[in-house]
């Protein structure tokens, strides 16, 4: 069984970036996902793909999916670049953009 070791992103729809310092462990899809034929709602035929198991570190997770013997790939995750701002900037006398309303 395959499965993907990676710390989920921040949801794009909120400022917050709750539920992003751990790292999950979840499972491939080992069968193609069919739509049903009466309402169209898209399923499988295994139910592994619905589970994620959080862990506190990437080591903990690797170790896991030794231990059980599955084949994993670690995603890492991209670091936010912080760059410093000042409310005086948007007042700056060699400002690149006019400021205007």
């Amino acid at each position: 069984m395959r499965v993907r070791i990676f710390k989920p992103a921040k949801n794009a729809m909120q400022s917050g970036r709750g539920k992003t310092k751990q790292w999950m462990l979840e499972y491939r899809a080992e069968t193609a996902r069919i739509p049903e034929p009466l309402m169209g709602w898209v399923s499988a035929g295994d139910t592994t793909n619905q589970v994620r198991i959080p862990f506190e570190s990437r080591e903990e997770a690797v170790t896991f999916a030794k231990r059980h013997g599955f084949a994993y790939t670690v995603v890492e995750p991209h670091e936010r670049k912080l760059r410093p701002k000042a409310y005086a900037d948007n007042f700056a006398f060699d400002r690149k953009l006019n400021w205007t309303h």
